[in-house]
């Protein structure tokens, strides 16, 4: 029996679940469509390739079953492949170029206006796809007039608590965090016995960051021969199961947000008068 479009998120919230009748009486003024935005690239000795789209599509699974039912909120198929051409040299990474992924999800969007949505999220599991969906993000928001999120859902919590400084810093692939989210979401996908700790020589510098204030433009095997940036050693199942936990609260929370938010109310000025008007006042007043 074929299971894998199940559950809440995948049955009362999977968008092409529905006919194109269906699609279109719905309401969608306030209607927020999901796209998860992930990665098929090495992460190290020990977890799957496939390790940043099963974590967006695993958190989105459970967000979905935190939800109000009564929320328009509308998942796409996720998007597994994403800009990873950092990973290139290590086997198994598979990569589409920048220019593939802002035209597919330009496409997308482009379709979803022309099916009368007016929001769209874009939800990404991947840290190369970072720089881009900022820029596809606008550029959606320009071509078609649609209201436009992005979100990372890790950044939705610190973890101070958790993660060391160090790994909050460096473990920024494959370390403790996604090795942990694994082993909660699919255990038999993680070879233990090849997980290692791996950290950028950096903590030396005040300024230059990964990922953070100073940049440098780097590819994987500059940093890493292991293709770990950060300790898998000390990931466990059940830190896994809090990390999603706390995320996905976090996800539902915003998620409900987004569906309210209307950003022609950002702008309070009000429409200055032409100089005519003006003129016209000043005329009658002369009178």
């Amino acid at each position: 029996m074929f299971s894998r479009y199940e559950g809440t998120a995948w049955e009362a919230r999977f968008l092409p679940r529905l006919s194109s009748r269906e699609i279109a009486e719905l309401p969608k003024e306030k209607a927020l469509v999901i796209l998860s935005i992930g990665a098929v690239e090495q992460h190290g000795p020990h977890l799957p390739v496939m390790t940043d789209a099963l974590i967006g599509e695993a958190l989105l699974t459970r967000t979905m079953e935190k939800l109000d039912t009564d929320l328009p909120l509308w998942l796409l198929p996720p998007l597994a492949y994403g800009k990873s051409n950092e990973h290139t040299g290590f086997a198994g990474t598979i990569s589409l170029s920048s220019s593939t992924l802002q035209h597919v999800i330009m496409d997308i969007a482009h379709s979803l206006h022309l099916s009368g949505f007016r929001k769209l999220l874009l939800l990404n599991s991947h840290g190369g796809n970072v720089d881009l969906l900022n820029l596809v993000s606008r550029e959606i928001r320009i071509a078609t007039g649609m209201t436009v999120f992005y979100i990372m859902p890790h950044q939705l919590d610190s973890f101070e608590d958790m993660l060391t400084d160090v790994e909050r810093e460096f473990g920024i692939h494959g370390g403790d965090y996604e090795t942990s989210l694994l082993k909660a979401i699919k255990p038999h996908w993680v070879s233990d016995a090849y997980a290692v700790k791996e950290i950028p020589d950096m903590q030396k510098y005040r300024y230059l960051t990964l990922e953070g204030k100073v940049r440098f433009a780097w590819k994987t095997a500059d940093i890493s021969a292991s293709g770990v940036m950060g300790d898998a050693t000390s990931a466990t199942a059940d830190k896994g199961t809090l990390f999603m936990e706390r995320i996905t609260d976090q996800l539902a929370q915003a998620l409900a947000e987004l569906c309210d938010f209307d950003i022609a109310q950002l702008n309070s000025f009000q429409t200055p008068k032409e100089p005519h008007d003006e003129i016209s006042i000043h005329s009658d007043r002369a009178r």
